[in-house]
């Protein structure tokens, strides 16, 4: 897996354990499948920074994401 499918990939997941990690704080319970997939997505971030020369600034990681889309779409 490349870093840029590595990163976008983190990002998404992130994103979409969003609403399981509210509902499960609003239902005064554990958050443990919101935890373990955040905890997945944050590694899979930090590797993909880490193994990128130079890393990404803030500014890349749009372009990043439509690459990564046009990549395996078109």
């Amino acid at each position: 897996m490349d870093n840029d499918l590595m990163l976008t990939l983190g990002i998404i997941l992130i994103l979409l354990i969003i609403p399981s990690l509210l509902a499960a704080w609003v239902d005064g319970r554990a958050p443990r499948v919101g935890a373990v997939v955040l905890v997945i997505a944050a590694a899979m971030i930090l590797t993909a920074i880490s193994r990128t020369p130079g890393g990404y600034s803030f500014g890349d990681i749009p372009g990043v994401m439509m690459n990564v889309f046009s990549r395996y779409t078109g």
